[in-house]
């Protein structure tokens, strides 16, 4: 199989200036055409929502990457309209794969439901294309130092796993990947499927800001009871990296038959 060939669709939600976009398009590059198309601002935390208000405006920029200057493409939307005005208007062609990422902080457990990185992906995969999301743990204390932290491991797992992707077809209720990197990996650190930690990783608290002011703000704390082929345990307790398999189909895993019997008593 002739990878130059492939198309790879581009996208995060940390907004097109991200570094992490920048490691992931580099490394991503000698797979095949890679089309950049991020939003325009940061959009953390936006799942998988379009926003009502959203300019939809898509502007072409330039991009030094592997130093060459790219034509890249910033639109003023949530990250899963810049999936869709990446298929649908920007690239000549469906995608072979479709890449969000590197974000900028892991996403695990099943907080990927508000993830903005994760709902670019699930956005790319309910249209049939397969789809990984990559992000990168930071700690808590480096939220504020965005442009200082190191992306090329987790470039070098992003390459690795999409490589696989346009060689190997997922099965049928695998529609996407969520691959999460923690901060101590090398290119050596070994990888395990996982699964979907039950419960929060980001645990919301009120901070007060004044005496009738306050926002929600977050802080992690990691239950060790956890299973321990959970994203959590495997990614932040093992280090070791983390692939989770991710299906579109949200309907409980539940016996019909019991749930309906206990609905009518």
């Amino acid at each position: 199989m002739n990878l130059t060939k492939k198309q790879i669709l581009l996208t995060n939600d940390d907004g097109i200036d991200s570094p992490g976009l920048w490691a992931a398009a580099a490394a991503l590059s000698s797979l095949g055409f890679v089309t950049v198309v991020a939003p325009r601002e940061h959009c953390s935390a936006m799942g998988r929502g379009f926003g009502r208000h959203e300019d939809e405006k898509v502007e072409v920029r330039k991009m030094v990457i592997n130093n060459q200057e790219w034509d890249v493409h910033a639109v003023g939307g949530t990250p899963s309209l810049t999936v869709l005005h990446g298929i649908l208007e920007v690239m000549p062609k469906k995608p072979d794969l479709v890449v969000s990422g590197i974000n900028y902080g892991e996403n695990v457990s099943t907080d990927i439901s508000y993830s903005g990185t994760v709902g670019a992906a699930m956005e790319a995969a309910s249209l049939g294309i397969p789809a990984l999301a990559s992000s990168y743990q930071v700690m808590e204390g480096e939220w504020d130092s965005f442009k200082d932290i190191d992306f090329s491991v987790a470039a070098f797992f992003t390459h690795f796993f999409a490589r696989r992707m346009l060689a190997t077809k997922l099965p049928p209720d695998v529609h996407l990947l969520n691959l999460v990197i923690p901060q101590s990996a090398s290119q050596s650190t070994p990888w395990q499927i996982t699964r979907l930690a039950p419960g929060r990783y980001y645990n919301p608290y009120i901070k007060q800001e004044g005496s009738c002011e306050g926002h929600i703000s977050s802080h992690i704390i990691v239950n060790d009871n956890l299973p321990d082929d959970s994203d959590v345990i495997v990614a932040i307790k093992k280090k070791l990296v983390s692939v989770t398999p991710v299906s579109l189909d949200l309907t409980s895993r539940v016996d019909f038959h019991e749930l309906d019997a206990r609905l009518r008593k």
